[in-house]
Parts: structure tokens; C-alpha cells; sequence
């Protein structure tokens, strides 16, 4: 029996749709199973360095910076475009329409790279967290799958970032949000159901692997009525002049527009990184060994506890941070970014009497995040599920925003959509990606 051509030319599309849909599925699948690989290894990653400071504190001073030097090394030799959080290159492949361009930026060879060089600063107590990392090798991996659909590349990025965001913070949410607010400023109708087929993948894999858990634990006290709510606007303009701040250095750096010693030292890269590490080390010593690695096992203990942070916490977190972001070593932004937010919420706290230490934490938390990525609703979205502090939504929605106007005043674009400008300008200068490849 013969098909008709209507019958087949239907069969065939209807085979290439179920083909797509499987191949975003299982890049969810394989992207969750990455990010929890990445969040293990990354764990016994900081615990080594944790055991070398209990032989000697004063390690940190020769490992390092000679860690920071290593990683950057092997960043520029093998796997450029691997430095940073990720986050910038993603953005980055996805605006540009050549495959050739987008391969430097997102490939399987950057994922390695990604999560080696990841887990070396760790292991060597840089201030850099795991999940902008996961979020290139999420658009790296749905990348190489894209081959099989080209036409869907710039979807399977989006996909991959979303995705990786979800599984690293086990906040699916959150993961959807972010590649609407940040990794394209728009929604794509013909593929949002398949970007959020990838966000639950991942996210089922992550629970598979991980189990159901909050973020930073579960904190459900909310902020008490009268004098406490202040700590709202306080907390939104603080965050987010420190988190304008901090995006003004790192884009003002990337950008060469320093001063001339100081541009002259960025020529020689490994020692620039060695003296970044040398930054970091002392602010180690200096903070009694609080500052290295993610921050997450402090934050967490101070919001399950209500113990608060040390009163230099926020500021050393922060100096720590902005160190190792410039330094040029692969590390992402966002849990040193909540950690930094945190402390400040803790300086702000001192303000009010018997105020309930872990909402505003929180405040501080998103605040300073709205003010680094300036995408205010990520990140209340990402600060809510991860602590599934319902109560404090609204607080949180207006402490975001807040923090968002503020840092605007400082910074007028988002870091992360900064720095996607230097990869693309990049990746199109004649010849670019043949001397890549």
C-alpha cells in the first residue's frame, strides 16, 4: 500500500518535530546530569582546600595565587573564551548567526575546560561560584547537539543556559525566568515549550541525583510590621550601589579603559592573576578563612542559625570577588554574589533591634544580586525558591527593583550583556573563527 505525498510530507514533518523535541530532552537530561557533577566535584574541591588550611592558614598566600596564575595559564593555551562565569559567552554564541563564530564560545571542548579550570580555582580558594559555569556548559552541551537541528541553534543555547541555571540551583523557575530576562530579553513563542521541556529535565535529573532540597535551606520568617520594613529600601540602595560598583570595575577592566600602570600590568596576564590571588589569600587571612570558595556553607548556616556573619564579611566577600572576577581564572558570580549580599544584610541588621537577622539577609541577598546582573526579577524569583521563603516575596520583589534603579545609576548596562560585546565584537573580526578552530 502507497503512501500518499500529502501523508508522507506530514509523517515527515511530524518525524522532525518529535526528533527536535527529543533532542532538547535529552540535552536537559545530560545538562542536569552535568550541573550535579559539577556541584559534587566542586564540593570536595573547597573541602581539599579547607583541609590545607587547617595544616597551615597561611597556605592560601602561596597556593593561591599560584592557582590563580595556573588557571589562567591554561585558560589562554587551551581554552580561551573559558574565562569568567560563562554567562557572557552564551549570550554571546546565541546573538551570533555563525556556527564557525558561536564554536570558540560554546563547545564541548569549553565544557571540559569549563569545569576543570572551575574546580581548580576552587580548589585553590578563589571567590567564584559554580553556576555561571553551568550555564556555558549547558549552551556548550545543547550546542553540540544542535548539529543535529541546526536551524534550532539559538534555541538550544537558551535552552542549555536555562537549564543549567535550574539544575545548579535546583530552582526550575528561576531557570525559565532567567532565559527570558537575561539570556534574551525576549520569549520566543516556537520554542518556549521546548525550552521549558529542557529547564524540566534538568531539573528531574537534578532531583534523581540530588533530591528534593532548598538551595540555602528553608527560612520562613518574615519580616515583622512597623520599623523593620526600612530595611527594604536601605537594604535595595546599599545592594545595589555595591552591586553597580562591582559590574563598573569588572566591564571597566575587560574594556582596558584603566589606568596606564595598571594596563600595562593586565599585558603580562599570569602575573596580573598571580597578584589577584596574592588580593584574595589576604582577604582570607583577614576575613579568619570565611571568604574562599562559593560562600554558600556560611550563608546557609547563618540563615538556618540566625547566627550572623562577621561584621567585615560583606566587604572582604566583595573584595574577594571583584579579585578573582578580574584576575581572568573561569568562575562565575552568582553564589559569591549572594554570599556578598548577604553579609551587607547582616551591616544593615545592626541598624534595627531585635529584627529578625534571616529576612533581612535575604533582602541583602537579592538586592546585591539585582545590582551585579541588573535583572531584578531573576533574581527575587532565584532568592525565593531557593529559600522557599514565600512570605517574603513581596519584600524581596521591592528591594530587587530597588537595587536595580540603584545600580543603573552607576552601571548603565548589565554585566553580563557587557561582556557578550567583547565575544561578539570578537568572534567577528575577519578570520576570527578559522584562528579558533
Amino acid at each position: 500500500m502507497s503512501i500518499s505525498p500529502r501523508r508522507a510530507r506530514r509523517l515527515k514533518i511530524t518525524s522532525r518535530r518529535w526528533q527536535r523535541q527529543a533532542i532538547f530532552l535529552l540535552g536537559g537530561v545530560v545538562v542536569g546530569a552535568a550541573a550535579v557533577a559539577l556541584a559534587k566535584l566542586g564540593d570536595q574541591a573547597q573541602l581539599a582546600f579547607n583541609l590545607l588550611l587547617a595544616q597551615s592558614r597561611y597556605a592560601s598566600l602561596l597556593v593561591t595565587p599560584l592557582g590563580f596564575a595556573l588557571s589562567v595559564f591554561l585558560t589562554i593555551r587551551f581554552f580561551p573564551n573559558a574565562q569568567g562565569s560563562g554567562i557572557p559567552q552564551a549570550i554571546a554564541a546565541r546573538h551570533l548567526t555563525d556556527t564557525k563564530a558561536r564554536t570558540p564560545l560554546v563547545s564541548i571542548r569549553i565544557a571540559i575546560g569549563k569545569i576543570v579550570l572551575t574546580l581548580l580555582g576552587l580548589l585553590c580558594g578563589a571567590s567564584v561560584g559554580r553556576e555561571g559555569p553551568t550555564v556555558q556548559v549547558g549552551a556548550s552541551i545543547m550546542f553540540a547537539l544542535g548539529r543535529l537541528s541546526p536551524r534550532r541553534q539559538p534555541g538550544l543555547i537558551l535552552a542549555g543556559a536555562a537549564a543549567g541555571v535550574a539544575a545548579a540551583f535546583n530552582t526550575p523557575l528561576a531557570g525559565i525566568v532567567f532565559g527570558i530576562e537575561e539570556m534574551s530579553r525576549t520569549f520566543e513563542t516556537r520554542t518556549s515549550s521546548l525550552i521549558i521541556g529542557t529547564v524540566i529535565a534538568a531539573g528531574l535529573t537534578s532531583l534523581a541525583l540530588m533530591g528534593n532540597y532548598a538551595y540555602f535551606g528553608t527560612t520562613p520568617i518574615a519580616l515583622r510590621s512597623g520599623i523593620d520594613w526600612l530595611a527594604i529600601p536601605l537594604c535595595g540602595v546599599l545592594g545595589g550601589a555595591m552591586g553597580g560598583l562591582f559590574s563598573r570595575i569588572v566591564i571597566t577592566m575587560a574594556r582596558g579603559a584603566v589606568h596606564p600602570k595598571l594596563g600595562a600590568l593586565k599585558r603580562h596576564p599570569l602575573l596580573f592573576a598571580l597578584l589577584c590571588g596574592l588580593a584574595v589569600a589576604i582577604c582570607g587571612i583577614t576575613s579568619g578563612d570565611m571568604i574562599y570558595g562559593t560562600g554558600y556553607a556560611q550563608v546557609k548556616s547563618a540563615l538556618e542559625t540566625g547566627t550572623p556573619l562577621p561584621d567585615s564579611f560583606g566587604v572582604l566577600k566583595f573584595l574577594a570577588t571583584t579579585f578573582a572576577a578580574i584576575s581572568g581564572i573561569p568562575g562565575g558570580i552568582f553564589s559569591p554574589s549572594l554570599a556578598v549580599g548577604a553579609g551587607l544584610g547582616v551591616n544593615v541588621a545592626t541598624l534595627f533591634h531585635d529584627a529578625p537577622l534571616a529576612p533581612i539577609m535575604l533582602l541583602g541577598m537579592v538586592a546585591y544580586f539585582a545590582g551585579v546582573v541588573q535583572a531584578p526579577i531573576t533574581a527575587f524569583v532565584i532568592v525565593t525558591e531557593m529559600t522557599e521563603n514565600h512570605a517574603m516575596v513581596v519584600p524581596l520583589m521591592a528591594a530587587s527593583l530597588i537595587a536595580y534603579g540603584t545600580s543603573r545609576l552607576i552601571c548603565e548596562e548589565g554585566i553580563y550583556h557587557a561582556l557578550a560585546k567583547g565575544f561578539v565584537a570578537k568572534a567577528e573580526l575577519p578570520g576570527a573563527a578559522s584562528a579558533s578552530g
